[in-house]
């Protein structure tokens, strides 16, 4: 199934993520005609077509928001738009995802609309049957165009309460998060739209969730989503929990945080979307490996963490041939709104421009935005014109065409694939992690009634040595997949530098 990221008219504040027209193909993609073959053709080569819903919030270009400015009572009602305290302040004091303060005025009104994200994005009011009647059309439309898959945009965050509180934490994000309504509404999402198209695949973003809500939002008999996406383990580099902060990650922390979610959703009935990259994501190669002087061995190694784990692997461009950060020298490279605004924030707050400038390039959205990769000709041979947001200088050594490492990255990634269709271990066993406290390798084991499968990550770029059960070291163990060469298996086992292996053991024999 290939997911694509929202291709809706939009003014392209937030690429994308500011909707004017959900029924629509914006121009600078092609026309609804082109998107239909599209669809066509991918059915008729196996695969299915995944659509972005942006259901938080729309653009506030959109025609629903334009006509609440000029006072149409019925789609006032489609915003979530408050009166300013007795005081004079902002009805609440909840800050924006994306800095600065979550609402602004609304037109010469006196009132103030809520924006959890960019000021051009208003939250839609979802305790209005009528927002939920016009969302639910959008899914019916593209249903209808043959579309299989739905990725739901922060969907977990559409619950606001009818009356809406200061943050005693100054970020408020328990008021609007996982509210038990979210539930409801995503349910009867479900009812009227999905649900009644057998084989439809559906995917959650669910922003600062934990397992409870995680397994009610996709355990099969609760009739809401297929799978989400959780996103504590892209934490794990942020200092007290500031995104905008450059420190080291907390492998042990990301070993429990994984470890956590395969437990607690396998026990609840719940199913993860797993992934290390998507486009609000610093390329994990970057965060989590050493891309320079291991760049083979640390994309395939984070390949396969998350490629044997319980759950469905998601695959973001350029990943499968190793892409990593643009490493950008200036801010006017730079087009994520989000990371523009971090930029001005942490001026004001003290840091220079070199420091917050150091910043942006460690954590900006823009890392995983550049242009697929194509080849070595200019733009990375992604277009003969100017693409919104230049290349990585990386496309010279990663790309799809004349790179011998894209195209052992690409061929490793083939191999875990085939693997998972292979293997009812992988796409169906129980998950038990090993070793937990040791401090460079990540091991686990997926089991069935027939067959137990051994992974061994090494996190490092030491070599250091790992215990392995006695029932792993016997002759009839198959080497079943590593990045490294196979080798006959001891107890005390040694592990090279960024060293992934998986062995397997038939229980019968």
């Amino acid at each position: 199934m290939l997911w694509l990221n929202p291709i809706y008219p939009s003014p392209q504040r937030d690429n994308g993520y500011d909707v004017l027209d959900y029924k629509a193909i914006d121009p600078v993609f092609g026309s609804m005609e082109e998107f239909e073959q599209r669809v066509e053709e991918a059915g008729a080569a196996g695969m299915e077509i995944m659509m972005d819903m942006v259901f938080n919030h729309t653009s506030t270009a959109h025609p629903w928001f334009q006509k609440a400015l000029v006072g149409e009572e019925k789609y006032k009602d489609f915003y979530i738009i408050r009166e300013a305290k007795e005081d004079g302040s902002l009805p609440t004091n909840w800050p924006s995802k994306f800095g600065g303060p979550a609402w602004e005025p609304f037109g010469n009104t006196g009132c103030y609309y809520l924006h959890l994200y960019d000021v051009s994005q208003a939250d839609l009011n979802w305790r209005n049957p009528e927002v939920r009647k016009e969302l639910a059309d959008v899914v019916n439309f593209w249903l209808e165009k043959g579309v299989k898959g739905f990725r739901f945009d922060v969907i977990n965050v559409i619950g606001k309460d009818e009356i809406l509180l200061d943050a005693e934490d100054g970020v408020g994000k328990s008021l609007y998060t996982d509210r038990p309504i979210v539930h409801e509404y995503i349910r009867e999402m479900n009812h009227r739209t999905f649900g009644k198209k057998e084989g439809t695949l559906t995917v959650g973003e669910m922003s600062s969730t934990d397992i409870q809500n995680g397994v009610l939002y996709s355990a099969k008999e609760r009739e809401e989503l297929s799978m989400i996406f959780s996103f504590h383990h892209l934490k794990v580099d942020y200092k007290d929990g500031d995104k905008w902060t450059n420190t080291p990650f907390d492998f042990m922390q990301l070993k429990n945080i994984l470890s956590e979610w395969q437990e607690g959703m396998e026990k609840g009935g719940g199913w993860n979307a797993l992934f290390w990259n998507n486009h609000d994501q610093p390329r994990a190669n970057n965060r989590f490996g050493d891309p320079e002087n291991y760049p083979f061995e640390t994309a395939t190694l984070l390949a396969q963490t998350i490629h044997l784990l319980r759950g469905t692997p998601f695959i973001y461009q350029g990943e499968e041939i190793g892409m990593v950060d643009p490493d950008f020298e200036e801010l006017k490279e730079y087009r994520d709104i989000e990371s523009l605004n971090a930029y001005q924030e942490l001026t004001t707050k003290g840091k220079t421009e070199e420091q917050a400038l150091a910043l942006v390039k460690k954590k900006s959205r823009d890392n995983s935005r550049t242009p697929m990769q194509w080849s070595k000709e200019l733009h990375a041979g992604f277009t003969t014109g100017t693409p919104w947001i230049n290349a990585g200088d990386s496309y010279q050594e990663r790309n799809t065409t004349d790179s011998p490492i894209s195209q052992r990255v690409y061929a490793y990634y083939q191999q875990l694939i085939r693997l998972r269709k292979e293997l009812t271990v992988i796409s169906k066993g129980s998950y038990k992690e090993i070793e937990p406290n040791h401090p460079e390798v990540y091991s686990y084991i997926r089991e069935t009634e027939q067959e137990e499968l051994l992974i061994l990550n090494h996190f490092y770029g030491e070599k250091t040595t790992v215990r392995i059960p006695k029932r792993f070291c016997k002759k009839n163990i198959i080497w079943v997949i590593g990045n490294r060469k196979a080798r006959s298996v001891a107890e005390e086992f040694e592990l090279e530098a960024y060293e992934t292996v998986a062995l397997l053991r038939n229980k019968q024999s």
